[in-house]
């Protein structure tokens, strides 16, 4: 998949679903979000949903 032939709210719905599951999984790792959430995105999706959650939980972090 070419991200730039993606829907623009497709990025959006990832992060939304990425944060939803953090709450649920404070201790998830990477591998299970991508287990948890890839049948709901693209096959080559799997590097957003890891980079999103690297976002949520950096913001978290630093209290953004």
């Amino acid at each position: 998949m070419r991200f730039c032939e993606d829907t623009p709210g497709e990025p959006a719905r990832a992060r939304a679903a990425v944060a939803a599951w953090r709450e649920q999984n404070p201790e998830g790792t990477a591998e299970r979000l991508v287990d948890a959430l890839g049948d709901q995105f693209h096959p080559d999706y799997g590097p957003v949903l890891r980079g999103a959650l690297f976002a949520i939980d950096r913001d978290r972090a630093t209290g953004k």
